[in-house]
């Protein structure tokens, strides 16, 4: 086997590397370039419920604590 720092092999691994680099740089460099923000518009909500929508969230949740339980249990353990 031969030496690689001989042979100059090294210099060929230092050159694939720092061309990886310089590529991996110039395509950062090219999408932060050309890539727009895009504006986004701030959403607000209706956080204040008028009377019927107050009336209307308790009647859901008296109906919902009287109906049938969701699950049922077994009667015996397994």
């Amino acid at each position: 086997m031969q030496n690689p720092f001989e042979t100059g092999q090294i210099k060929n691994y230092v050159l694939l590397y720092a061309s990886i680099i310089v590529i991996m740089i110039l395509f950062f460099i090219a999408t932060t370039l050309f890539n727009e923000p895009q504006k986004v518009e701030k959403k607000e909500f209706n956080t204040e419920l008028n009377a019927t929508q107050k009336a209307d969230k308790l009647a859901r949740e008296t109906n919902s604590t009287e109906s049938k339980p969701k699950f049922k249990l077994l009667q015996k353990a397994y």
